[in-house]
């Protein structure tokens, strides 16, 4: 597998919220954030080690193979989320990469972000 994306940022919850968000993003009576464009699907959750290890498959039907990973770590009150998208090959053109990059980063830095101020 080789890294598409990579990267850190801080999300304002504890990591046991953030973790269960990413564990079970549809769950009854969860906070709504994973909003998904037509080519995207609900990505199953392939690895759920609590507190802190979330493995996803891929959001894109097109892009079967695909995984994304997160690291759910304390930071002070808050929880430094840090997600990797790996891909095996063949790998994406360069508009699909910014595309796949562009969803992950709306999707956990606005989507889910959000929702935690809801």
């Amino acid at each position: 597998m080789i890294e598409l994306a990579h990267r850190a940022k801080k999300l304002p919850p504890p990591p046991h919220v953030v973790f269960e968000s990413l564990a079970e993003p549809r769950r009854t009576g969860g906070r709504p954030w994973l909003f998904l464009e037509p080519d995207e699907v609900d990505p199953r959750v392939l690895v759920a080690e609590p507190p802190e290890r979330v493995v996803w498959s891929s959001l894109w039907p097109s892009r079967p193979d695909d995984e994304i990973h997160f690291a759910v770590l304390p930071h002070e009150n808050e929880t430094r989320l840090v997600f990797t998208h790996l891909s095996p090959l063949p790998l994406p053109d360069d508009p699909t990469l910014r595309h796949l990059r562009r969803r992950i980063n709306v999707l956990l830095w606005a989507d889910l972000r959000e929702s935690y101020d809801a």
